[in-house]
């Protein structure tokens, strides 16, 4: 029998495994809200907005290793929020983790 916790930290990691993991964890959470589940579905998808947007820029300006830059980067804050889910902590990524939870607090 699964727990509450458990079901949201099942919900957190998903929430990290593409955009589909997102829309699924997404559902889940809503079918059963936890504090951690919703955490790492709004840090995850904060995670996938600043990469788009900091993409969409970047091919504007045209500098390939500003672009290399910035997926690297988007990749280490992917990993800190799965190790954070992993783990069952609620720890914000860097620098705009903790705006991710102002911004999407309705999610």
């Amino acid at each position: 029998m699964e727990t509450t916790t458990d079901n949201g930290k099942t919900v957190a990691i998903i929430a990290y495994i593409t955009l589909i993991g997102w829309i699924i964890a997404l559902i889940m959470n809503n079918g059963n809200k936890t504090a951690l589940g919703s955490f790492h579905v709004r840090q995850s998808l904060g995670i996938m907005c600043v990469g788009v947007v900091l993409s969409i820029i970047i091919s504007f300006i045209g500098i390939s290793i500003l672009s290399w830059i910035v997926q690297l980067a988007i990749l280490v804050y992917w990993l800190l929020g799965l190790i954070s889910a992993v783990q069952g902590e609620m720890k914000p990524v860097p620098v705009f983790g903790e705006q991710f939870q102002e911004w999407f607090k309705g999610i």
